[in-house]
Parts: C-alpha cells; sequence; structure tokens
C-alpha cells in the first residue's frame, strides 16, 4: 500500500509505464489526469452515474422520514424499497432504482454469498421495523435504561433512543455508508469482476460504446463509482458535506490535519483511472483502483473510532451526546465489513467479527453499561488493522 501511495506521489498527475525492456521494444505508455473528472467524446460528455445520484436522493429523503414519529413500517418500508409513492417527486418515485436491493449487493463480496447478502439486508429491515415499533411510541418519555424514549443533550438536541440508548437512524445512517456506498463503490464498480465483465475490455479497445450510449461500459462502471461518492455533489470542483452518507464524511476526515490529504488523494485517483481507461491502460486504472480502496475503507475506520472515543469523553455526564456519538459509531463499526484491504478480496474485518463487536456494544443495557475500557480495547483493535493511530483518529 506505501508501495502505491509513494508511486502516486512521486509521478503525480502523469504516469508513464515501459514494458518489453528485455526485447528493447520499449513500448511506452502514458497516462495524464485532466485537471477536473471531464471526459467527452465527440464534443460530448461520456459521464454518466444518474443512478447513484438517484439513490443518494432517496436516501436523503429516507432518513429523514426515520425521525418523523407519524411514519408508518409500510412507508419507511416503501421508501428503502421504492414501492409506493412516497417520495417528494415523481421523478424519484417512478424511478426503477430502490436503496435495498443494492444493500449488501457488490459482486466480489456478495454474488456468490447470498445468505450473508440476506442476513445483513434483514438487520436493516428489522431498524426499520423497531424505530417504529419501538421508538414512535415512546417517542415523548424519557428514556431509561431498558426503556426507550428520549434523551435530551446538556447542549439541548433531543435524541431519540431504544431501551439500549441506541438511535436506529444513525445506525440505519452510517450502516449505509458501507452496506450501500461503500460496498458498491469498492467491490462492485470499482472491481475488475465489473470493469472486465463480459466483452468490457475488447469493446474498451476498439471503443465500442454501450447501446443508445456515448460510453463504453468500462467507463460507465468507473463512473457509477464516482458517482457514489461525488453523485450530489459538483465533479469538477467537489465541495465535499453534499450528503448524508460518505462525502460528508470525506469532508470530515479531510479537516483532520492527519488526514488532510485524502480528499485530494481520492479524487485525483478517480481521475487518473478513468484517464487510463480512456488510454486502454488497465494497470494503471487498477493502480487507482486500490489507492481508492485503501483511502474509503480508512475512512470507516478512522470515524469509527473517532465516535467510540467522543462518546467516551462525555460518557456519564452527558449520556445524550454520548449515546449520539455511539449511535453513529455503531453504524460504523457496521460499516466495517464492507471495507476492503488494497490488493486482496477481503475486508479489514469480517461479518463475523463485526456482529461481535455489535452484540458487545449493546450487551446488558447496551450505552447505559458501557465502560471507557471496552470503548478504548475497540477503538485500539480497528486502529490496528489501518495505517492510522486511536490518537489520529480521535482528533
Amino acid at each position: 500500500m506505501k508501495k502505491i501511495a509513494l508511486s502516486l506521489f512521486t509521478i503525480g498527475a502523469l504516469l508513464t509505464s515501459c514494458s518489453n525492456d528485455d526485447d528493447n521494444t520499449a513500448t511506452e505508455q502514458q497516462v495524464e489526469a485532466p485537471a477536473t473528472y471531464q471526459f467527452q467524446r465527440n464534443g460530448n460528455t461520456t459521464v454518466s452515474y444518474s443512478g447513484q445520484t438517484t439513490r443518494i436522493q432517496m436516501g436523503a429523503e429516507f432518513l429523514g422520514a426515520l425521525t418523523d414519529n407519524t411514519n408508518t413500517e409500510a412507508k419507511l418500508d416503501g421508501m428503502f424499497t421504492n414501492t409506493g409513492d412516497y417520495f417528494s417527486t415523481t421523478e424519484l418515485n417512478e424511478s426503477t432504482k430502490n436503496i435495498r436491493s443494492k444493500t449488501a449487493a457488490s459482486s466480489d463480496y456478495f454474488a456468490a454469498n447470498t445468505t450473508e447478502a440476506n442476513e445483513i439486508k434483514a438487520q436493516f429491515d428489522g431498524y426499520i421495523a423497531a424505530q417504529v415499533n419501538e421508538v414512535f411510541p415512546n417517542w415523548d418519555n424519557v428514556a431509561t435504561a431498558g426503556n426507550a424514549g428520549q434523551i435530551q443533550e446538556a447542549g439541548g438536541s433531543i435524541r431519540y433512543v431504544n431501551s439500549k440508548g441506541l438511535e436506529y437512524n444513525q445506525a440505519i445512517n452510517k450502516g449505509l455508508i458501507g452496506a450501500l456506498i461503500v460496498d458498491q463503490m469498492l467491490n462492485n464498480y470499482l472491481s475488475t469482476s465489473v470493469l472486465d465483465a463480459g466483452s468490457n475490455r475488447t469493446d474498451n479497445d476498439t471503443e465500442i460504446l454501450a447501446e443508445g450510449k456515448n460510453y463504453t461500459n468500462m467507463e460507465h462502471k468507473w463512473d457509477e463509482a464516482f458517482g457514489y461518492l461525488y453523485g450530489t455533489d459538483d465533479p469538477l470542483a467537489p465541495q465535499l458535506n453534499q450528503d448524508s452518507f460518505l462525502n460528508k464524511y470525506l469532508q470530515r476526515v479531510n479537516n483532520d490535519q492527519d488526514f488532510s490529504d485524502y480528499a485530494e488523494t481520492i479524487y485525483n485517483a478517480f481521475k487518473l483511472g478513468r484517464a487510463a481507461i480512456v488510454e486502454k491502460n488497465y494497470e494503471v486504472r487498477d493502480e487507482q483502483a486500490e489507492i481508492i480502496r485503501e483511502k474509503v475503507s480508512e475512512i470507516i475506520g478512522i470515524r469509527a473510532v473517532y465516535y467510540l472515543q467522543s462518546a467516551k469523553t462525555v460518557l456519564g455526564t452527558d449520556n445524550a451526546s454520548a449515546f449520539h456519538d455511539l449511535s453513529e459509531g455503531f453504524g460504523f463499526v457496521m460499516s466495517l465489513q464492507f471495507t476492503r484491504q488494497p490488493g486482496t478480496d477481503s475486508p479489514y474485518f469480517s461479518k463475523s467479527e463485526v456482529d461481535g463487536y455489535l452484540a458487545e456494544l449493546l450487551e446488558g443495557n447496551g450505552f447505559w453499561d458501557i465502560t471507557s475500557e471496552k470503548l478504548d480495547t475497540m477503538s485500539d483493535e480497528i486502529a490496528a488493522r489501518f495505517d492510522f493511530t486511536v490518537e489520529q483518529a480521535s482528533n
């Protein structure tokens, strides 16, 4: 991983690959990234990721609906699956897209593992049902250990939690960052199994376009990965914090001086990888995919540790704030199973490891019983798998 990062730093936007030196052919291929994520053919854009934008927009409305206690389980389920006219626009309601079908649905992790995919989908279904059946009926009650209800932060915000102190809406939000956004990016659209599927490589080599489109299938798959991060942002000058999913937390991580190059590194890798597809240089393409996998995976790990440590500082003095942080941390811990170790087909944490952490967080009375020692141990174990420290992540 360090060699990959060093290579990008040293070469910058210009990467040269030489081959066949032994027979003196010295064939040289150059890939130069454009200044922005802008690619054209015959004067028209070849970039398209409208499906990703649609799912992010659906997700925003779905998350908002989770905190309206007048909503029914049928409505929330309908927004998750896009069955019924529950969104605010005709465009979203009539879309063929939905959130649930792309949750835990990557080619590399779940195509041959439908059992775990179904378990994860059911986990989200269960959180939706519990929000309606456990939290909504106790909306106006004061939460105590073993009893759902509301709990107010010292700063004034009211949080609505289950009997263990968990905010289901936060668990769903942060869990979908991994199960939807990260899984589709890292383990689906940036995967060689998707990029090179069928005749994609041959078609890209000969510039055979997708039917009725101005892009090759390979170009489009890379763009779809890009869209899960920048789908509601400006692709030519990303502002970040433009949605409630990965885009927001890339900004949060990038604002930490320990990780202040993450936004630029990820954006540059997307640009260079897409340019490499145009130039038919698949070695460079795959190198950029590895960089994106490493940095995006680290965002999940960093924020998991950040929230566990942030909760520890107010645990027992401002439980509402602590429980809110723990709920966000819970979702990011859940998302660890969708990360991807560069150069491997494996996440940084397996599903069984993640399930163990989630059970540990909710053991007994859950957040009401959690200790600083337990949060420190979990934070140490998470950071140890990545290339950052607990101290760096908790700033």
